[in-house]
C-alpha cells in the first residue's frame, strides 16, 4: 500500500533524475526552477512509498497554488523498477484525496514521439477512470500540443473561459519571463459562431 508525503528539496535533488527520464526535456521545468517554486509554496513535490519499507517508489510535482482554486498535476511517475503493479491507480487516489477541498485538479497530456497517438489515448483513458474530463484548450509546450483536462471536484468542469488565464498564471510563478516564452504557447481557443 502507497503513502504519500510531501517532499523537499532534498527529495527533488534525488527524485530529479528519474523525471529527467519519464519527461521531454522540452517540457521538464528546470530544476531551480522547481526548487524556486518549493521555496515559494507555488508547488508541491509528493513522494509516494512504500506504506512497509518506506522506499520511495514515485513522485508527483503539482503546481499547487494558482487562479481560481485549482491544481495542475504537472508530473506524474513511478520508477521504472515499480511500474505494471497499479501503483500509479494508487497514487492517483492520493492525490484526489490530498486535493479534495480544491475546486479541481488539471492534468496537462503531452506527447512528444507518439506517431499514431496510442499513448496519448492511454493517458486519456487513464485520467478518465478518475472522472477527469477533456477541456478544450489551445496551447503549446515546448512546441508539442497539449491536451488539458479537469477533474472537477467542487468547482465546474467548464473551465475553458479561463484555462488560458490559470495556465499562464501557474508557469509564471516559476519560470522567468524569458524561460516562459520558450516554453509555453497559449492561444485562444477558436469558438464556432
Amino acid at each position: 500500500m502507497l503513502t504519500i508525503r510531501k517532499g523537499g528539496h532534498v527529495d527533488l535533488e534525488r527524485l530529479y533524475s528519474a523525471m529527467e527520464i519519464d519527461f521531454d526535456r522540452k517540457e521538464l521545468l528546470g530544476k531551480w526552477s522547481i526548487h524556486k517554486a518549493l521555496s515559494a509554496g507555488d508547488q508541491e513535490l509528493l513522494v509516494f512509498s512504500d506504506g512497509e519499507s518506506g522506499i520511495d517508489q514515485g513522485y508527483a510535482l503539482v503546481m499547487s497554488r494558482g487562479l481560481y482554486g485549482y491544481v495542475l498535476l504537472k508530473y506524474l511517475g513511478i520508477l521504472p523498477w515499480f511500474r505494471q503493479q497499479g501503483l500509479g491507480i494508487e497514487a492517483m487516489r492520493l492525490i484526489n484525496k490530498r486535493y479534495a477541498d480544491r475546486q479541481g485538479i488539471l492534468a496537462e497530456l503531452t506527447t512528444f514521439d507518439d506517431e499514431g497517438g496510442a499513448y496519448l489515448r492511454r493517458l486519456r483513458k487513464f485520467f478518465a477512470r478518475f472522472g477527469y474530463v477533456l477541456v478544450e484548450s489551445d496551447y503549446r509546450i515546448g512546441g508539442s500540443p497539449v491536451e488539458l483536462m479537469v477533474k472537477p471536484i467542487k468547482g465546474s468542469e467548464d473551465i475553458a473561459p479561463i484555462a488560458p488565464r490559470m495556465i499562464r498564471d501557474f508557469y509564471s510563478r516559476c519560470l522567468r519571463f524569458s524561460a516562459y516564452e520558450r516554453m509555453i504557447d497559449i492561444r485562444p481557443v477558436e469558438t464556432s459562431k
